[in-house]
């Protein structure tokens, strides 16, 4: 569908209305909650930081992840450290390119109500999945996962723009044992 519409707050209105009626109809159909898919369609599930197998340290920079691939093992729970040492707002997003996707027009939406610009959060974050982080420049945290079946999914940041500037990387749950 295309709308042309003159006046800025009616198009951004509409893209918005758009987008919420989208989100409404693929949770209703249940493929998307929140931003990342149901429980049962995550790559995973949030994991306890006590419990993990070992830790992976992730540096962010502008546009770029310190690592660009990651492998894991199918129940492996792992420990994200993740630092922002850019000038810009990033995530680090768990996900499959379908989630990705889909998050990526709720983080424009965040943009367009003034949530959020490219380097900081405005006010409170609302920003709170269990298989994402995101940080404003200099922050750090931490996102501890464990991994379902053998998959290949991605990490991401879904910031408008960063994504499609190659901010995103392979992520592959191998056999237990492989």
């Amino acid at each position: 569908m295309i709308l042309r519409l003159n006046s800025n707050t009616t198009t951004l209105t509409a893209m918005a209305l758009c987008l919420s009626t989208f989100a409404g109809a693929a949770g209703a159909a249940g493929t998307h909650s929140g931003g990342h898919g149901e429980e049962s369609s995550m790559p995973g599930m949030p994991g306890e930081p006590a419990k993990a197998d070992r830790t992976i340290e992730i540096i962010m920079t502008d546009n770029d992840y310190s690592l660009s691939e990651i492998i894991v093992e199918e129940g492996e729970t792992i420990r994200f450290i993740i630092r922002n040492e850019g000038d810009f707002l990033h995530e680090f997003n768990i996900g499959t390119p379908q989630m990705h996707m889909m998050h990526q027009k709720e983080m424009i939406e965040m943009m367009e109500k003034g949530m959020m610009d490219g380097m900081h959060m405005m006010g409170e974050k609302d920003h709170d999945d269990p298989n994402s982080l995101l940080l404003e420049s200099g922050d750090s945290g931490e996102l501890t996962w464990t991994f379902g079946d053998p998959m290949k999914i991605e990490f991401a940041c879904n910031v408008p723009g960063h994504y499609e500037d190659g901010m995103v990387g392979p992520l592959t749950v191998t056999p237990h044992g492989h």
